[in-house]
């Protein structure tokens, strides 16, 4: 039988909520093992004299216990 934990992850990025995503999800890989999925918790942008500056990502990582 598996264990699964969650932890929660902020990411950005200054191209789009795609990257954001993918760069939480790579970092994410670097520590832990087995990630098995995301949920993406929450999205919002920076903005800056009109324009959209940054894109930020809240999301919930899954990822498989060692036995």
């Amino acid at each position: 039988m598996s264990v699964a934990k969650i932890t929660e992850i902020n990411a950005s990025s200054s191209t789009s909520f795609e990257d954001a995503i993918q760069k939480g999800v790579d970092r994410a890989n670097k520590t832990l093992d087995r990630v098995q999925g995301a949920w993406i918790n929450e999205m919002k942008v920076k903005v800056k004299d009109g324009k959209v500056t940054d894109y930020r990502v809240n999301m919930k990582v899954t990822f498989i216990l060692k036995d």
